[in-house]
């Protein structure tokens, strides 16, 4: 199924340890390139992120955002380390007696700013660290299915601008009779404007000359068979968007051949009309996974 690189989702998760956010965002890009974004309490979970995004996705820039926000009525209790605390004290007790100029009284918040003073208990991060993990794939589901509607949309696109392009295709090979006349009667015109006789044989072989510099046919060939191979590509499972990138490359290329060989006004409004449409389907596979 196609997958469009660019998507959004977004999940939250509620527990004792307060609220999980889990937010991913993308946009194209050659290759998988992730950001993750968490606080340091769930930095440790990151090379976990990166390796389950990696095993589910293959191209796109994404923007992955872990918040946790802590449940207001959870404050953990204080424990004052009161040993610490009475040294602290007494050394700005001898400091002010060793200098009688200074008659500063200790500040207790001096003194609970001291490191190692005040102490809280030990929070255990796995309980949130595992819900954060299931978060994310909670997330990436919505995630991908955003993509995959996505994909849908650009697959339904490119299919019919497919068609347009067998219409045109069909068009100028209708077209060719009428390019081979039209040469054969300007050159009859040359002719009898300059009053000459020529070897019929030889008007004939020249003719066939010029028409041959003219010919379209393989390139007609080839648009249908790149038609049928984008077709095909579509209906694949895998990640497609480098190779119906690389098809859109050939299909330019036959469509830049058609217009510089193309004689009259009618097949060039066709290959500028086909290019048009070429260059649709390409702003859209640049978006392809």
């Amino acid at each position: 199924m196609l997958r469009s690189m660019t998507a959004y989702g977004l999940k939250e998760s509620t527990g004792e340890w307060g609220v999980l956010t889990c937010e991913i965002r993308s946009v194209n890009h050659r290759y998988l390139d992730v950001s993750p974004r968490m606080p340091e309490e769930l930095r440790v979970i990151e090379p976990d992120v990166r390796e389950l995004i990696t095993k589910r996705l293959k191209r796109g820039k994404l923007e992955v955002s872990i918040r946790l926000r802590a449940p207001e009525t959870g404050a953990t209790e204080l424990h004052i380390r009161h040993d610490l605390a009475q040294q602290v004290i007494k050394a700005c007790r001898d400091i002010v007696e060793s200098d009688m100029r200074n008659h500063a009284l200790v500040d207790p918040m001096d003194v609970l700013r001291w490191p190692g003073v005040v102490g809280q208990d030990e929070i255990d991060y796995k309980p949130v660290q595992q819900a954060a993990m299931a978060l994310l794939g909670e997330t990436l589901d919505d995630y991908i299915a955003s993509r995959e509607r996505e994909g849908e949309k650009i697959a339904g696109m490119l299919l019919s601008r497919c068609e347009e392009i067998t219409t045109i295709v069909e068009k100028v090979r209708e077209l060719r009779p009428k390019v081979v006349q039209r040469l054969r009667d300007k050159w009859m015109s040359k002719l009898a404007e300059i009053d000459v006789q020529v070897d019929p044989t030889r008007l004939e072989q020249e003719l066939v000359f010029a028409l041959q510099k003219l010919d379209v046919d393989e390139e007609l060939d080839r648009l249908n068979a790149h038609v049928s191979e984008l077709q095909n590509v579509l209906k694949r499972r895998e990640p497609v968007g480098r190779r119906l990138d690389f098809l859109i490359q050939e299909f330019n290329r036959e469509a830049n051949t058609l217009g510089s060989k193309s004689s009259d006004t009618d097949t060039t409004g066709l290959s500028v009309d086909l290019k048009v449409l070429i260059e649709q389907m390409r702003e859209q596979v640049q978006n392809v996974e």
